[in-house]
């Protein structure tokens, strides 16, 4: 896992490479990553009528696991690898937790970290991403959140003032200062709720988290209604595009090998599952503040924006519970519309991925069969939308681009 061509570092090595800039890009990249996708996983338990208590230990177990991972991963391969938890996870979540009871959803979080696990520790990352169509995965992420982003616009009719106001906001942060847009939705939005509407500010104590043990009870619904999902959308939607973010950085293989950043997360994800921890991975925008030389001109010193982002992340766990009561203070309309139109950028790249002139029109066709029938949000036989997502639409690509040459040489 340690590069081989560097030393194993020491306390005062990492003092040496300290840098303001390198901080700086960790804060961004914490106040990035909890802003919109936090409401999401806050929209996720409150679909699963989890208990507060339930819901601090969900993001104690996330926010600790992935701070534990970013800061073991970055100083052992001296290679900026920022972690987070599956955001498409967590939406996927808001539809699918309803529909099982809590036991059962935690026993598929403990196969979908299984199944991960299993994939990365056991080498075959690259060539199962290989087998899945692009386009299938792709059109997977995007149905999933598409149905997500129209309830967000919904609100428009019923809380038009605060819905044009944070959209504006947003349009005008990604304008102006686009690392920092939902956060600014997140202040205007709690400003005008607070402030305009005088609505009561909720009352935050301080405190730690206690995580709460949920025993799984593995069931065929909860497998294949959550965990089979759950481990396809993060690897595809979170693992995949995280490496590519530290590829298209320039660090290589060698220097952050997939195999032990698969493994490391999706075992910590494995062991707290129980917990509430749906799935932690590599994370894709809030990695690349940290990996481009605005985090440090010397790409062999931006490790300390990892140091820095898995402490922040352990700390920020620790005192889950204070983050948990604040959300769940706001007005329910403010987290709607502040998660989906953190999603907007997402959805926008799911759609442009499938649809891309650059495939095949049977290669999208068949990805819009798994898009329309995620969007849908279908329950056949108690499988859900995911679940006939992939099955017809991997079903639709086998038909519409089969033939003998391909399957030949998918056997070379």
């Amino acid at each position: 896992m340690q590069n081989p061509q560097t030393h194993r570092l020491s306390l005062s090595q990492i003092k040496k490479d300290q840098s303001s800039t390198a901080l700086a890009a960790a804060m961004v990249a914490i106040l990035a990553g909890y802003g919109g996708p936090l409401a999401i996983v806050i929209q996720a338990a409150q679909a699963g009528n989890l208990t507060e208590a339930q819901t601090t230990s969900m993001l104690w177990s996330l926010c600790f696991t992935f701070g534990v991972a970013g800061f073991l991963l970055s100083y052992l391969t001296r290679v900026p690898i920022i972690t987070a938890w599956s955001t498409p996870g967590a939406v996927f979540l808001i539809t699918a937790l309803p529909t099982v009871p809590y036991a059962e959803a935690i026993a598929g979080f403990v196969v979908a970290g299984a199944v991960i696990f299993l994939i990365g520790v056991s080498g075959a990352f690259d060539t199962v991403m290989n087998r899945i169509p692009k386009t299938i995965a792709a059109a997977l992420l995007a149905g999933i959140l598409f149905k997500f982003g129209i309830n967000t616009f919904t609100t428009l009719g019923s809380d038009t003032a605060l819905m044009l106001l944070m959209l504006f906001t947003y349009l005008l942060g990604k304008r102006l200062f686009a690392r920092y847009a939902v956060l600014a939705v997140l202040i205007m939005g709690c400003a005008y709720v607070f402030g305009f509407k005088g609505a009561a500010i909720p009352h935050v104590p301080l405190h730690l988290a206690m995580p709460v043990w949920t025993t799984p009870e593995f069931t065929f619904k909860g497998i294949v209604n959550i965990g089979l999902p759950l481990a396809l959308i993060t690897l595809t939607g979170q693992q995949m595009t995280g490496i590519a973010v530290l590829r298209a950085s320039g660090y290589s293989a060698a220097q952050a090998p997939a195999k032990p950043l698969i493994s490391l997360t999706s075992f910590l994800s494995l062991i707290t599952a129980p917990f509430g921890n749906f799935g932690i991975n590599l994370a894709a925008i809030t990695a690349a503040i940290c990996t481009e030389k605005e985090s440090h001109a010397d790409p062999a010193k931006r490790y300390i924006a990892g140091l820095w982002c898995g402490a922040f992340s352990m700390f920020l766990g620790s005192i889950a519970g204070v983050l948990v009561t604040f959300f769940l203070g706001l007005p329910k309309i403010l987290i709607t519309v502040l998660a989906g139109l953190a999603l907007l950028g997402a959805i926008l790249n799911g759609l442009t991925n499938f649809s891309s002139n650059n495939h095949k029109p049977a290669e999208r066709e068949a990805a819009l069969v798994t898009f329309m029938t995620c969007a849908s949000g279908v329950t056949l036989f108690d499988l859900g939308s995911a679940f006939w997502g992939i099955v017809l639409g991997c079903a639709a690509h086998f038909i519409l681009t089969y033939t003998k040459k391909s399957q030949s040489m998918r056997t070379i």
